[in-house]
């Protein structure tokens, strides 16, 4: 198997029901599961680094790509050295000479001249690797944003779009014998209306090499893939797949062991090295947020075995009601950016994500809305650990470029990664496939194509986006955006009392009319309040105008019947270009209930408050 860029992977024919051209056939990749359970080795630490606005290092000064002249050669992933001597080629650039930037870890945060820079930036970093006769081994990148270009010892790997899902290449072949190697990869976060996110959003463009970076070692056929969960709505069965990749991957025997449950049993792959299984797990212990129990899978073939902690849960809808393992909820939750408000920048570690997941646990939460892009692998698997569910979003944002098929390819490969890397994790309840996105007929073929495919990836999860929603004079909110058809939750953003609706004293005057029959979770509500400034609870920008603000807001929302969830705006300040206000905001948008210095606002209480009367009423606790 060729293991390529997700933007490679075009499809061989878009959703007819979404009216785009067809696409060429190419490929597809297999990301690796649980890739960094693998023998690893970690390439995080200092890069060496150039800032390269005018792009000198990929093309000539006929605007041409060094990587697709006759040599392919010329660009800085070259890696050349300079020297003072007449050589018979001028170097005006030395890797070795510059500056280092901390991997994992955004540009913007760790060089002031680099705070708003959007552009490029070139990487890179020696390491030494020997390969060893019959293994394979996988340079593999957690997220580079946006537009990367991948590089390993002066030869292209591939390019990849998409700040915020995995990359990976299979560079077995690539690597020096001598064990002497270097990586370099051209970052590139500029923004571009075609694509995804597009150019506008509310959230800083961080750019660089912002998660883990690490070389995988599997054996020659190896458990490239698998999913072990309980089938569609039934707690006592076990159901999914285990592929194979290498020369010897089809007609091989496979063990699925879950030794604390008492389940073991052998499979047979295909002649395309997968194998299936539906299998009976009575003895099973449902995860759950009371209970979020994780098991040892362990799965094997050959020489390689790999073992995965994963917890079993069921979730569905039933008319108004949410069910997890057959029990209504109420979904107790908060949205969350990937970024440490103490620590300026994009969150570099479990550390961070930790801190973040047990604020959300002290407000009172069950859940978290990981808004607005794929999260950190390591975020899903804290919350399988903390008892957390969790909404995982794609950046479809805003507007997006509706009628573009590359746009659309983008935003799909997105999906079908962010599905991947989450399909194992109990957490993981919600798939949404966008936010905010305005009304029309290219939208809904867009967003409908989107839910069809995540659904074929994975019936097992509910399905949601942020819906459109609009009010009349007659002080109704109404609710019916045609996309809420095809989805499994009623979720959609609504900001009274700050960016309309009159002050927080006056927006409970506002009643709902929802058109769809299933559970209503709000997806986003709040306003601004800067930590420490103080006045009465008209007063825009005070903290008491936030608590009050939340006070009404849950008086508003409780009369809304089919009310099962809520993830307000937010569980922490953060950066956005945006905002501006050089008094209350100064590039950070202030709807955090905890500040960026770490401060709990007093909004945090009152919703923590109502937090606790829902987990009485729902969990007798």
């Amino acid at each position: 198997m060729t293991f390529l860029s997700p933007m490679k992977r075009l499809l061989a024919a878009l959703l007819c029901a979404a009216g785009f051209a067809a696409a060429p056939a190419a490929p597809a990749q297999t990301l690796i599961q649980h890739a960094p359970g693998r023998q690893v080795l970690s390439l995080n630490g200092r890069w060496n680094y150039i800032i390269d606005p005018y792009e000198n290092g990929f093309y000539d000064y006929r605007r041409m790509a060094f990587d697709q002249s006759k040599t392919g050669k010329g660009g800085y992933y070259d890696n050349a050295k300079p020297s003072s001597r007449q050589e018979p080629e001028l170097i005006e650039y030395d890797f070795d000479q510059s500056a280092g930037l901390m991997v994992p870890g955004d540009w913007n945060s760790q060089d002031p001249k680099l705070l708003y820079y959007e552009g490029t930036i070139w990487y890179k970093k020696s390491f030494s690797l020997k390969p060893a006769a019959g293994k394979r081994y996988f340079l593999y990148f957690g997220a580079i944003n946006y537009e990367a270009h991948i590089y390993l010892n002066g030869k292209k790997l591939g390019m990849h779009k998409g700040g915020f899902t995995p990359i990976q290449y299979d560079i077995t072949s690539q690597l020096n014998a001598t064990g002497d190697n270097f990586v370099v990869v051209k970052a590139d976060n500029t923004r571009h209306a075609e694509e995804v996110p597009t150019i506008n959003t509310d959230w800083w463009n961080y750019g660089g090499i912002t998660r883990d970076v690490f070389v995988a070692e599997a054996p020659e056929t190896f458990v490239v893939d698998y999913k072990v969960q309980l089938a569609k709505n039934d707690p006592t069965r076990l159901a999914g797949y285990v592929q194979l990749d290498g020369p010897a991957k089809a007609n091989q025997a496979v063990t699925l062991n879950i030794a604390e449950a008492g389940i073991k049993q052998t499979l047979k792959t295909d002649a395309d090295g997968r194998a299936t299984f539906s299998l009976p797990a009575k003895k099973l212990k449902l995860w759950s947020p009371q209970s979020p129990k994780l098991y040892a899978v362990r799965l094997s073939s050959g020489a390689d075995a790999v073992t995965d902690n994963i917890g079993f849960r069921t979730i569905q809808t039933k008319g108004q009601d949410i069910l997890l393992n057959g029990k209504s909820i109420f979904m107790r939750g908060i949205s969350m950016h990937d970024e440490n408000p103490l620590i300026p920048g994009r969150a570099r570690g479990e550390g961070d994500l930790r801190m973040l997941l047990t604020w959300a646990k002290e407000l009172g939460c069950n859940y978290v809305r990981l808004a607005h892009y794929p999260h950190n692998e390591a975020m899903l698997k804290l919350a399988d650990e903390m008892g957390l569910l969790v909404w995982a979003e794609v950046p479809v944002y805003w507007t997006i470029a509706w009628e573009n098929p590359a746009t659309y390819q983008n935003a799909e490969a997105q999906l079908s990664d962010l599905i991947s890397m989450g399909k194992n994790r109990a957490s993981v309840v919600v798939w949404s496939v966008g936010n905010e996105t305005p009304l029309g007929d290219p939208r809904l073929k867009f967003m409908t194509s989107l839910v069809t495919k995540a659904r074929s990836l994975d019936d097992t999860r509910l399905i949601a986006a942020a819906l459109e929603l609009h009010r009349t004079p007659d002080n109704v909110v109404h609710v019916d955006d045609a996309l809420g058809e095809s989805l499994d939750l009623t979720s959609f953003n609504e900001y009274a009392g700050w960016y309309w609706g009159g002050s927080p004293s006056e927006i409970t005057k506002y009643t709902f009319d929802i058109k769809y029959n299933k559970p209503v979770v709000i997806s986003e509500f709040g306003g601004d309040a800067l930590a420490g400034y103080h006045g009465d609870a008209e007063t825009r920008w005070s903290e008491e105008y936030q608590e009050a603000l939340y006070v009404n807001q849950l008086k508003m929302l409780s009369t809304i019947k089919g009310l099962r969830g809520m993830t307000p705006w937010i569980l922490a300040d953060f950066r956005a270009t945006r905002r501006q206000h050089p008094v209350y905001q100064n590039g950070f948008n202030r709807k955090g209930l905890i500040s960026s210095t770490g401060v709990k606002k007093k909004a945090f209480y009152v919703l923590q408050d109502y937090y606790r009367q829902m987990a009485t009423k729902y969990d007798g606790k």
